[in-house]
């Protein structure tokens, strides 16, 4: 019996893991995709971000209230809806001719996995009940989902080259119906909980985020000053204002935000956002570069992210290690400040440079990521009480996402503002038209492939122009995210250090503070 019911607790980590890595391999697998994409959808910059972007903004709008329906129908019940919508939308993305239409079946796979990730979390603790095996469970997860991001531009690359870019979809399939199908025999059924469902929240984070990300993304190429934009921003800020103030006032909230009153709950939810918020950046606009304006074919550019790769298969135990000994702060800051140098780092190399020469710079990144989710997890397992743990989840891989999700927008913003600034400088030396800019800078998605929209006849000057000003963005770009890590690291070691120490499973006993109450009004 007890051999029978180790199986199961392996089976049910395993089909956790899987769907996790696989909801978060979609993040980042579609990026190598995104150029030979843009030559067969005829997309440009702007078009491509919200293939991305369609993904991560419903996943993040809606993990949160995933989390309740959780609750509230049965975790697992809501888990296999998720993984069911994120097959079906994976599918329909494969076979989609238009821009539209892949566009909206990314947001049908963010539905789903916005269903499944927050019962994810709180399906592990219920399965695993011993907290040394639970803490194992939870460090063997974080790492899987770790290294499905880092994972995917490793594999994308070789398929979209071999295969095709309609691929990176296609291998969701087998795999989720090989989910649902251990999902049905190995997870168990919790008994639903009564929750209100915050649909007033829903609406005003949803909207909110959506009209945010739409200025920042139509900013650059409409003007910052457009009407569009400038409205789009201001309700941006008065929606999320409100639904901040919502929250407050409720007494089941959609998001808690009492969270944000323990130190180390604070300090682990930001390490998360801004480490997304970097490296998604990074990872959406670095393919663009290597096989736009380096020329690399799709295999190579997804064979580059290997030291990434390795990196996050070394820090996942290490930081699960570290975090047992000492805590989070250690891994938590050590893993901001290198993912800050990695970042900042590729500003140093232009479109000449080796690929050696700046591969220190994927190590760091790799280590960095690697270093920081276990830790995060683990906070939120060890301070928050086990009736608000499917809460907290959700909203630990909401921030996450979230972050990925202004990472593109706004690190995408920079560098299509300097691109527009410096390519119009450059064609005015050239003696192009400035009504040719708009549509050039939007086009290095295939300007070196010969297939992007008015880029195969580009004389080799202006194409030379059009490298060096994309070069230009992804510098500034790769600068300003790197500046916030660097800040959130400060932040992040001073906010662990002002609160209570986390006490690590196994370590010795001690009660555990609910979210709301104050950081360091108790002592250890």
């Amino acid at each position: 019996m007890d051999g029978s019911s180790a199986r199961r607790r392996r089976l049910a980590l395993l089909t956790l893991c899987v769907t996790m890595f696989m909801s978060m391999l979609d993040n980042v697998i579609v990026n190598n995709a995104l150029p030979r994409i843009g030559q067969d959808l005829h997309a440009g910059i702007s078009g491509l971000q919200w293939i991305a972007e369609g993904y991560s903004l419903v996943y993040a709008a809606l993990l949160l209230t995933g989390g309740t329906l959780g609750d509230r129908y049965g975790r697992t019940r809501v888990f296999r809806l998720g993984l069911a919508l994120f097959t079906a939308g994976s599918a329909v993305a494969a076979l989609a001719g238009m821009i539209g239409v892949l566009v909206g079946a990314r947001m049908l796979q963010g539905v789903g996995a916005a269903l499944l990730t927050p019962g994810s979390l709180a399906l592990l603790r219920h399965v695993f009940t011993d907290e040394r095996e639970r803490a194992g469970a939870v460090a063997t997860w974080s790492g899987v989902s770790a290294l499905g991001l880092s994972v995917g531009p490793v594999v994308g690359g070789p398929m979209v080259e071999h295969l095709g870019w309609a691929s990176v979809f296609w291998i969701n399939v087998p795999i989720g119906a090989v989910g649902l199908l251990l999902a049905a025999r190995v997870l168990p059924d919790i008994p639903p909980r009564p929750r209100r469902i915050d649909l007033g929240g829903l609406a005003l984070s949803a909207t909110g985020l959506t009209l945010l990300v739409h200025a920042l993304v139509e900013g650059p190429s409409r003007g910052w000053t457009d009407a569009r934009v400038l409205g789009g921003g201001a309700a941006a800020a008065v929606l999320l204002l409100a639904f901040l103030v919502l929250e407050l006032r409720l007494a089941e909230p959609m998001l808690e935000l009492r969270l944000f009153r323990d130190g180390a709950l604070a300090g682990a939810l930001l390490s998360g956002f801004m480490v997304s918020f970097g490296m998604f950046g990074a990872l959406f606009f670095l393919p663009l570069m290597m096989q736009g304006t380096l020329g690399w074919s799709p295999a190579a550019a997804g064979y580059a992210g290997l030291p990434m790769t390795a990196m996050l298969v070394v820090a996942a135990p290490l930081s699960g290690r570290l975090t047992a000994r000492h805590g989070p702060r250690p891994p938590l800051v050590l893993g901001l400040a290198l993912c800050a140098a990695g970042l900042g780092g590729l500003a140093l190399y232009g479109d000449h440079a080796r690929y050696p020469e700046y591969l220190w710079t994927l190590f760091a990144m790799g280590l960095g990521m690697g270093l920081t989710f276990t830790p995060v997890s683990i906070a939120v397992m060890m301070r928050v009480p086990p009736e608000r743990t499917g809460m907290a989840s959700a909203a630990v891989n909401t921030l996450r996402e979230l972050g990925g999700v202004l990472g593109i927008a706004v690190l995408g913003a920079v560098l299509t503002d300097r691109l527009t600034g410096s390519l119009t400088a450059a064609l005015d030396r050239l003696g192009v038209p400035p009504d040719v800019v708009g549509p050039v800078a939007d086009a290095p998605t295939g300007a070196l492939h010969g297939g992007g929209p008015g880029t195969a006849a580009l004389p080799g000057p202006v194409r030379d122009a059009v490298d060096g000003a994309f070069i230009d963005g992804i510098h500034l770009a790769v600068l300003c995210g790197a500046a916030a890590l660097a800040v959130t690291a400060v932040l992040v070691a001073v906010l662990l250090g002002r609160a209570r120490p986390v006490v690590p499973a196994g370590a010795a006993a001690g009660r555990r503070p609910h979210p709301a109450e104050p950081a360091g009004s108790r002592r250890a």
